[in-house]
């Protein structure tokens, strides 16, 4: 089996390439100047003024939505401060509120504890009343028991009872306080 060889000559009868050939190049030139104008033309009339416009439009767009953006971002900033301002007006309302009732709360207990108070004071007032009836009544009482348990002590001691003139005068003051 023969190599392959690479061939690098024409064959015969051939010439080179034909864009190569110098014959060539005029009509070459007078296409290429043609093609290019009528490129040049068709970008110029066509498809510049197309791609300008759609840039145009999409510039105005951006600014159009750039300045709504803004709008929009003013408007949310206007809220967002009426918002703050309502959000403090109402806890200076909350405060006051806080303020006043605790306040109306405190003159009710005040009011509440001063009629505990009286009523209490007149309890006590009633209660020492009371008190001082049982103890005059105890103490009138006492000096009946110890006149008897005088008269008693002195009859188991030497037989005799006393008389109640002698048992008064002994026991003195007792029960006068």
């Amino acid at each position: 089996m023969a190599e392959p060889t690479a061939h690098t000559e024409a064959p015969a009868g051939h010439s080179a390439f034909p864009p190569f050939q110098a014959e060539h190049f005029p009509s070459q030139l007078l296409w290429l100047t043609i093609c290019f104008v009528l490129l040049y033309v068709m970008m110029s009339k066509i498809a510049l003024p197309r791609i300008g416009s759609i840039l145009a439009d999409r510039s105005k767009r951006i600014g159009d939505d750039i300045a709504a953006a803004e709008r929009l971002k003013e408007r949310s900033d206007a809220a967002q401060a009426a918002y703050r301002k309502s959000l403090t007006d109402a806890r200076a309302r909350a405060k006051t509120i806080a303020s006043s009732t605790r306040k109306q709360h405190s003159a009710e207990a005040e009011a509440i504890e001063r009629r505990l108070e009286l009523q209490l004071r007149d309890r006590l007032a009633a209660a020492q009343q009371i008190i001082d009836a049982a103890r005059n009544r105890g103490m009138g009482n006492v000096r009946e028991i110890a006149a008897d348990t005088c008269a008693a002590i002195v009859q188991g001691l030497i037989g005799q009872t006393p008389a109640g003139d002698e048992v008064n005068a002994a026991l003195g003051d007792l029960g006068k306080r």
